[in-house]
């Protein structure tokens, strides 16, 4: 029988070199962390996209309503120019002392040949230093008019270096127009009146009529002192005004040629404004709903995200199906692994997960310079029963004695294990042999107290406790603790034997 045994022992070579480490299996832990982790990823990237998009679209609007704004400006700045040059010119042949001694036809053909004739155009009117009509280029005998109070008559009256004035809005001749003058300057340097023109609001509503606009923009034309001098949408209540006096609104939000995106100073509606780069009298700042500007974007966010949702229901659906089959599949290999590792009969380890317990142990002790110690346990008289009882009532033995053995072997590192036929074989980590045989006669006692016949259903046991160094090897340990075994049954059984180490000697 010891022949058998050590020929076991010697064929458990192919266990040893099995770590006991199970095969890599994808965890339903790993496998939500992965897709919650793409699912993340993809999000992010998916918000960067619509975030680029949106700066891209704030961009291009920012572009067109700058070119509009430029566009505006200059065609604004060239009629003005034109206007201006005719006012220059009489401004410069007033001071001639041949205009006074010609006639008043002549003196019209001389004044007002070049000037602007169109019909957003005002007559242009000669006032002189005291501020009364003298000359007008839409009649040769003009009523009477005093413009002494007028602004434009003080600025120019109060300095020489005015230039070209741009009046507020105000109502000439029975129409809202905005008033240009410009100083007449006698060659002494005194002041001699000045020379007025207008130009009607219809020249802006003509030319904002000619825009494509969409509803909500705004065009709006200031002076330099930042006075509204028209808008689009034209409201009267609103022209004339100064943003200046408006303590909601400071000239910091809209510098020259910068734009502003937020609310403005004349409605709550929140645009993108750009204001033009221009150094002229005025400038223009084009106005247009942020709604409007992103509004292709909302519908591409709302598009994507609709997709991304289903995405992620999927993957969030697919994810939680597969972990839950994961997760049967874990519980089914975990049974099975149960299976092939447990002994059916009496539910310890059998023989091959002992062999892969014994080798860990003992690499884990030769590590730490610990022992380990093993009971070999063998029912006395165990054939002899079941040849008289049967073998149910042989199972019931084997049973009783495994229940025994589980019920005094409890920590976590140790392993009883049902070794072959009527055979345990219990593994104790760290212990001493002095330990070990403590734990073999508690299992001792508790049989033989559980047996209804002592005499019959007892069992001994062989004690081994080897630190692992040198050359030894587990199957040394279950060679000492086997022979010690037989020891206990040549000596009348139902005892425990320790054997000796390292010689190997048995010790009662």
């Amino acid at each position: 029988m010891l022949f058998g045994r050590q020929s076991d022992v010697a064929g458990r070579g192919w266990f040893r070199t099995d770590s006991g480490r199970r095969p890599w299996r994808l965890s339903a832990k790993l496998l939500i962390a992965s897709s919650i982790a793409t699912v993340i990823g993809f999000s992010a990237i998916c918000i960067s996209v619509m975030l680029d998009m949106r700066r891209g679209e704030e961009e291009l609007a920012r572009q067109t309503l700058e070119n509009l704004a430029t566009g505006i400006d200059s065609e604004i700045a060239r009629n003005i120019e034109l206007y201006d040059l005719s006012l220059r010119n009489v401004a410069s042949n007033l001071v001639m002392p041949e205009i006074n001694k010609v006639s008043k036809e002549i003196r019209h053909l001389i004044l007002f040949d070049h000037a602007a004739t169109a019909k957003h155009f005002g007559a242009i009117q000669v006032f002189d230093a005291k501020g009364r009509l003298t000359i007008d280029a839409a009649s040769l005998d003009p009523a009477p008019e005093d413009r002494s109070d007028e602004e434009y008559f003080q600025v120019h009256r109060a300095s020489r270096d005015v230039g070209l004035y741009m009046s507020r809005p105000m109502l000439r001749r029975g129409a809202y127009s905005i008033v240009f003058s410009r100083r007449v300057t006698g060659t002494d340097g005194g002041f001699l009146g000045v020379v007025v023109g207008s130009i009607r609001f219809s020249y802006f509503h003509d030319l904002f009529g000619r825009l494509t606009l969409d509803p909500g923009d705004t065009i709006t034309v200031l002076r330099r002192d930042r006075t509204i001098i028209m808008r689009t949408p034209f409201d009267l209540d609103i022209i004339g005004k100064s943003l200046a006096e408006r303590r909601n609104w400071s000239a910091d939000n809209l510098k020259q040629g910068s734009a502003y995106s937020g609310v403005g100073p004349v409605d709550q509606t929140a645009r993108l404004y750009v204001r033009s780069g221009s150094t002229n009298l005025f400038f223009v700042v084009v106005g247009k709903p942020v709604a409007t500007i992103l509004k292709l974007w909302h519908r591409e966010v709302l598009r994507i995200g609709a997709i991304m949702l289903v995405l992620i229901v999927f993957v969030v659906g697919t994810t939680l199906f597969l972990a839950r089959e994961i997760g049967r599949r874990a519980k089914a290999e975990d049974r099975l692994e149960e299976l092939a590792t447990t002994d059916s009969l009496t539910g310890l380890k059998n023989r091959r997960k002992f062999d892969l317990e014994i080798d860990a142990e003992w690499r884990r002790a030769a590590r730490n310079k610990t022992p380990v110690a093993l009971l070999m346990i063998d029912a006395d008289h165990f054939k002899a029963y079941n040849d008289t009882y049967g073998h149910q009532a042989g199972d019931q033995i084997l049973v009783g004695i495994a229940i025994c053995i589980s019920d005094t072997v409890r920590r976590a590192g140790d392993c009883p294990a049902r070794f072959g036929g009527e055979e345990f074989a219990v593994l104790l980590p760290g212990l001493s042999a002095i330990e070990a045989v403590t734990v073999a006669e508690t299992i001792r006692l508790k049989v033989e107290q559980w047996a209804e016949d002592p005499g019959v259903t007892t069992i001994s046991t062989g004690v081994a406790s080897i630190t692992p160094a040198g050359s030894l090897d587990w199957s040394d340990l279950i060679e000492a603790a086997d022979k010690a075994l037989y020891a206990a049954k040549a000596n009348g059984r139902n005892q425990s034997v320790v054997a000796a180490i390292p010689q190997l000697a048995l010790v009662a």
